[in-house]
């Protein structure tokens, strides 16, 4: 069934989400410090184990890195088309909205919580991959794997964050779903070198969610997002 994937990984950050809530009242306010610590950290390695795999190369000679020229590019040309389309403003107003229509008016970190927890599981290359797999295949086996560590994250994000960390499910499902259901459109450009291309740029902005997490919002991560366009156009070029 084309789209299974996605249904999993919503159902998964949502099951994540209230349990995380549940349990998060029992947790004192240094502990949940710790506890975003933590996920940033996570998030961070996570998101090195896979800059470094598109980055660096075994070869005959030893270890060799590349693709610093397209990182360069993608990141610079991606960022600038971000910040004059604002997509982060977007983001932060879809979330005041869903703050007031969900009776979380005053919940000061509501916004916050949403942003955080839907950069981290909406962004990482595997939620694009894997719905790609899901519409031209029928195989969800990448976004399965997705939603067991999203649970995790989700899970541990909603006892220290709050309830904007739930409905990150929105944008997962939205995303994902239009991504497996263009998959057969998108299907021509999506050469070996595109992918690639498209899975270092999503760890890096992984990178910058955990960054953000561990030190507080210093990265407009959303406005990055065209970063990972230029990448795959980049990998007819580069």
């Amino acid at each position: 069934m084309i789209g299974l994937g996605t249904i999993i990984n919503t159902v998964a950050v949502v099951a994540g989400g209230i349990i995380g809530l549940f349990f998060g009242g029992f947790l004192k306010e240094r502990q949940q410090e710790t506890l975003i610590h933590a996920c940033g950290i996570s998030v961070m390695f996570i998101a090195i184990a896979g800059a470094m795999e598109g980055m660096l190369q075994l070869t005959s000679e030893g270890l060799s890195s590349g693709q610093s020229m397209m990182i360069v590019i993608s990141l610079v040309v991606g960022g600038l088309t971000g910040e004059l389309i604002n997509i982060e403003g977007w983001f932060e107003r879809f979330g005041e909205w869903l703050k007031k229509k969900t009776g979380n008016a005053k919940d000061a970190g509501f916004v916050d919580a949403f942003l955080t927890a839907s950069f981290t599981v909406c962004i990482g290359a595997m939620a694009i991959v894997g719905s790609i797999q899901d519409g031209i295949y029928g195989d969800y086996s990448t976004l399965a794997i997705k939603a067991v560590l999203d649970f995790i994250i989700i899970l541990v994000m909603a006892g220290s964050l709050g309830k904007g960390v739930v409905f990150s499910a929105i944008p997962i499902f939205i995303l994902q779903g239009s991504v497996t259901l263009l998959a057969k459109v998108i299907e021509p450009i999506m050469t070996d070198a595109a992918l690639d291309n498209l899975s270092l740029i999503g760890a890096l902005l992984i990178f910058c969610v955990g960054l953000n997490l561990v030190w507080g919002k210093k990265i407009r991560v959303a406005n990055f997002l065209p970063a990972i366009i230029v990448a795959v156009i980049a990998s007819y070029f580069l």
